[in-house]
């Protein structure tokens, strides 16, 4: 893969199509699914495929080597402000960065993150969605990030930056894969056997023993349950388990998840619960699955009933302990 890379032209190809455009990556055999394994992009690329390979690092970490034809995407760009992270960019501000990296609607695109562990697996998951949400659907994740790029001893990392020709793309955004906090209320006083709400943060943030920076309050949606995303990294690191390994987790959710009209992923800002979401509805295709991009920042910001929610003083007394192990 090495020989192979640095023997192209540096930055010769116009960002993120691959370093060859003659073979399309979505036909026959060669399309890849929400998940590549490094490998799996490794051979795609020595074909030359035409991809769009989005790198959701760092900008040092992406000058410092990235996949060829990588365009720089740092995942911040795809967030809102520290008070509610996890709340959606106005429509026109990310079809303005789609369109600055090049994308277009028929592009196979691959998200790239650093991996190494699995929260970081919540960027391309919530970029996924976004996308999709947007109206792309040739979509994958390289499945561990770059750390397992390297960790499978794949090299032909690029440092010259591509360049980019600006799109056209124009967004459909796709409704079903979205809950809004309305939607979340109406499925929160909804019968348990039609909807399930998935708290995809850890235990302690369920229970109320612990909460983001940015919320008002501990505790969760009522009626919710509680199904940390650390569960589909059965194997540690950031690279997600086998399909196999994820069926069989999945066996562990609420019996109603199987046949509830819609499930609704949600954590503190969106990010942890786009693993569950991406899980669920890209790799074992369960049916109405949505994403509340707010999650429990943006709900305990407008006041709306929760549940888990420790007294006053309990709340006070956890801020001291915190306070004081923190010093």
């Amino acid at each position: 893969m090495a020989s192979w890379a640095l023997s192209q032209p540096s930055g010769a190809a116009p960002a993120g199509r691959g370093v060859q455009a003659g073979v399309s990556a979505h036909a026959g055999a060669q399309a890849p699914g929400p998940l590549v394994q490094p490998a799996q992009l490794q051979a795609l690329l020595q074909r030359g495929a035409a991809l769009r390979i989005v790198d959701l690092r760092e900008p040092d970490d992406y000058a410092a080597g990235h996949l060829p034809g990588a365009v720089d995407a740092p995942y911040a760009r795809w967030r809102s402000g520290a008070d509610n992270p996890g709340k959606l960019l106005p429509l026109d501000s990310f079809v303005h960065l789609v369109r600055s990296l090049g994308l277009r609607d028929t592009d196979q695109v691959v998200l790239v993150s650093a991996g190494g562990d699995p929260s970081d697996f919540g960027a391309p998951a919530r970029v996924y969605w976004t996308l999709k949400w947007l109206g792309m659907r040739h979509l994958s994740i390289l499945n561990g990030g770059m750390q397992s790029w390297k960790d499978a001893g794949l090299g032909g990392l690029q440092t010259a930056t591509p360049r980019v020709q600006p799109s056209d793309f124009v967004a459909h955004p796709d409704d079903a894969l979205l809950a809004t906090r309305a939607q979340v209320l109406r499925a929160a006083r909804a019968p348990e056997a039609s909807r399930v709400l998935l708290d995809a943060r850890p235990v302690a943030f369920w229970e109320g023993k612990a909460k983001a920076p940015a919320a008002l309050a501990p505790g969760t949606i009522p009626g919710s349950v509680d199904f940390d995303n650390l569960r589909w990294f059965a194997q540690g690191g950031g690279a997600l388990a086998s399909p196999a390994v994820l069926r069989a987790i999945a066996s562990g959710l609420p019996a109603q998840e199987q046949q509830a009209r819609q499930t609704i992923s949600f954590c503190n800002t969106g990010h942890w619960a786009a693993t569950n979401w991406f899980v669920l509805s890209e790799l074992l295709h369960r049916p109405g699955v949505r994403l509340y991009p707010g999650s429990m920042v943006d709900w305990s910001r407008h006041d709306e009933p929760m549940t888990q929610v420790p007294s006053r003083s309990d709340q006070l007394w956890a801020q001291l302990k915190q306070t004081w192990h923190s010093r």
